[in-house]
């Protein structure tokens, strides 16, 4: 079934679509965490809700560096 996204379960299914990818964070991609992290920021139940989403947040873009050059070491390694 399509739910249009001007219907009023829209917002609750996004963000319980978002809990689920924060709820198996292991299992997903940064970006789709990034994303999920986004929608309960900004729709989040609670305040805290939306300071552990900003929070997670927070970490996921701070590790971005740290694997790209993870990358790159791999890279130099198989030469």
């Amino acid at each position: 079934m399509t739910i249009h996204p001007r219907t009023p379960a829209w917002p609750a299914d996004r963000v319980a679509e978002a809990r689920a990818v924060i709820a198996d964070v292991a299992h997903h991609s940064d970006l789709l965490i990034r994303l999920a992290c986004n929608v309960l920021v900004q729709h989040g139940e609670t305040p805290g809700e939306r300071a552990d989403a900003q929070r997670l947040l927070v970490v996921v873009d701070a590790r971005r560096p740290v694997q790209r050059a993870q990358r790159e070491d791999q890279g130099r390694a198989a030469r």
